[in-house]
């Protein structure tokens, strides 16, 4: 529908270029008029995201300005020397240079401060830009889960926080359903955003978006989430591949937490390939990818191997950390070669 609109467009302007140029040069006006309704056409499509936001700030700044300037002539002309001058062609040329001047201002002054002011348009709101940062647009699993509002509390985000409609009607259904998991999850997730409504360190906004055309509270939110060119939060596994499907960046929750785990702490097991022997007997050495060299006891003997080892404690230097581990069970008794705790001679 809307590329058929587009070639009405090119359609439309190729008409007006016949019919303007003269009858000799028909095919000028016909092939100008295409190319120029291309020219616009191919620059919408280049600006799609910002296309509509860019145009309602020009225009609401030259409305402005007009507005300006016409009450500035006013007063401008009341004065006795303007409101005696007789000479139209200088009276012209101030009208038309206070007005241009008043119009670049009010359109400089807008694009400047929208971060600052909010202007609202039916049907068209200017994006906050720079510090603000695209909106995150939570979901009912991300509300219902609760580390978005430890992450807010933290200062980790600085974004707006963006909550439809529809989603926290879906709580609301939760909250008031028979099944008494469901309705713990329910209330659980209005606490929520009701503990982050009450911070002030999230700029917290719930937004009227019914989207009637669009079926399924999912493929809402991915529809919301693109429109705002905004990052939808979320737990669900499959709401994250139908957003990286159609190009909406995703935060997951339970990724962020894995990236934010503390990569080894004692008890925790790991996979480490041991390069070569320790500075004790019997020690094996090796290292994580981050280049955290780890001493393995009694993995002398599995020098060039991997080896699953059990973290018992860590070094904090200045030089990096350090970590000291253990093998498994079942490895340390299968360890072919052993030091001779005398010798130092490898034993089988």
């Amino acid at each position: 529908m809307l590329n058929l609109f587009r070639l009405l467009f090119i359609a439309l302007a190729a008409v007006i270029g016949w019919k303007f140029v003269p009858m000799e040069n028909e095919l000028y006006g016909i092939v100008g008029g295409a190319c120029t309704g291309l020219f616009f056409v191919v620059v919408e499509i280049g600006f799609t995201k910002r296309f509509i936001t860019t145009v309602s700030v020009a225009m609401f700044g030259l409305v402005f300005g007009f507005v300006l300037s016409y009450l500035f002539l006013g007063a401008l002309f009341m004065m006795p020397y303007f409101k005696t001058l007789e000479d139209e062609a200088l009276k012209n040329s101030i009208q038309y240079g206070v007005t241009i001047v008043f119009c670049y201002l009010a359109v400089i002054a807008i694009i400047r401060t929208k971060d600052d002011f909010k202007f609202v348009i039916p049907f068209v709101e200017f994006a906050r830009e720079g510090k603000a940062g695209r909106p995150m647009v939570v979901d009912t699993s991300a509300a219902i889960d609760g580390r978005i509002a430890d992450m807010i509390a933290t200062h980790l985000i600085d974004v707006p926080v963006v909550v439809p409609r529809f989603v926290m009607e879906e709580l609301q259904k939760l909250a008031d359903s028979g099944d008494r998991m469901k309705r713990a999850k329910g209330r659980r997730g209005l606490d929520i955003l009701t503990r982050i409504r009450k911070s002030r360190l999230a700029d917290f906004r719930i937004i009227d978006a019914p989207l009637t055309n669009v079926e399924g509270v999912d493929h809402k939110l991915v529809r919301l989430a693109k429109t705002m060119d905004g990052r939808l939060v979320t737990t669900d596994f499959n709401l994250k591949k139908i957003a990286e499907l159609q190009g909406v960046d995703t935060v997951n929750l339970n990724d962020l937490a894995e990236a934010l785990k503390i990569p080894a702490i004692p008890g925790s097991a790991m996979e480490v390939k041991v390069v070569k022997a320790g500075e004790e007997r019997g020690q094996g050495v090796g290292y994580l990818d981050d280049g955290t060299m780890v001493v393995i006891e009694d993995g002398y003997g599995f020098i060039g191997q991997k080896v699953e080892v059990e973290v018992t404690s860590s070094l904090q230097t200045s030089a990096g950390k350090m970590l000291f581990s253990a093998l498994k069970r079942g490895r340390r008794d299968s360890n072919p070669q052993r030091p001779d705790r005398q010798s130092g001679t490898l034993t089988n």
